[in-house]
């Protein structure tokens, strides 16, 4: 997976553009933690609640017609929970304050769920094993020429129609 530290780096700077956040995490669409700044809050049991809220947003927006998912926000009484995608594979789920100004918290989080999701779809190429390319044999030199080639026949009689 994704280098940790990169990617808690990055949840550090998303809490320094966004003073009113409490917590920010990155979670595989499994709901695993792949990285969390999230003081005073289980970050396992979040992460696996993203994981079901995210296939439910994934499937709302599938079925509504609009389209892949990008976020998702829910507003409590004493804040907010925000879900971003993050690449193919993670998402970034953070936690701010009520006061939050709601536009810049979209802004930079998306900003930080795609330099994530890079990482994150970085590693994940880079674990996948390359796929099995068989050697082509090599080609007679006689089938690579142009005198190999059967010639077309070619017609020089006009051609007539006839009515029935």
């Amino acid at each position: 997976m994704a280098s940790a530290p990169e990617m808690l780096a990055e949840l550090r700077r998303l809490r320094a553009r966004v003073p009113q956040l409490t917590g920010a995490l990155v979670a595989g669409a499994d709901g695993l933690v792949l990285a969390h700044d999230t003081p005073g809050v289980e970050a396992e049991g979040v992460a696996a609640l993203t994981a079901t809220a995210l296939a439910v947003a994934v499937r709302l927006a599938d079925t509504t017609g609009q389209g892949d998912f990008r976020e998702l926000l829910v507003r409590g009484v004493y804040g907010y929970v925000g879900t971003y995608a993050a690449g193919e594979n993670a998402v970034l789920t953070v936690l701010a304050q009520d006061r939050v100004n709601v536009g810049r918290l979209h802004l930079e989080s998306r900003r930080s769920g795609a330099r994530v999701g890079e990482l994150v779809d970085a590693a994940e190429r880079a674990r996948a094993p390359a796929p099995a390319v068989p050697p082509v044999p090599p080609t007679p030199a006689s089938a690579r020429t142009r005198s190999a080639r059967t010639p077309r026949p070619t017609t020089t009689e006009p051609r007539t129609t006839t009515e029935s």
